[in-house]
């Protein structure tokens, strides 16, 4: 009897590890939703040679061209 017993016990025990690992986690720890995706950025062609970047990362002559180097906006478009 105390070995069915005993053996109960430790049935518990291991059934109590096992759903452990499944509970439900706190609502810290859960997911944020995902944030809507940002709107992409205007990219301009550097009017010396080509390269496409973004319009924050351009340099603009009085012209208003786009440059991808302030060296690119001296030398001029081609």
């Amino acid at each position: 009897m105390k070995f069915l017993l005993l053996l109960l016990v430790v049935a518990f025990a291991l059934w109590l590890l096992k759903t452990k690992g499944r509970a439900v986690p706190p609502p810290t720890a859960r997911k944020a939703p995902p944030k809507a995706p940002q709107p992409a950025a205007p990219m301009l062609a550097c009017a010396h040679c080509g390269l496409h970047l973004p319009r924050a990362d351009t340099v603009q002559d009085a012209a208003g061209r786009a440059y991808c180097s302030e060296a690119h906006r001296q030398d001029g478009p081609l």
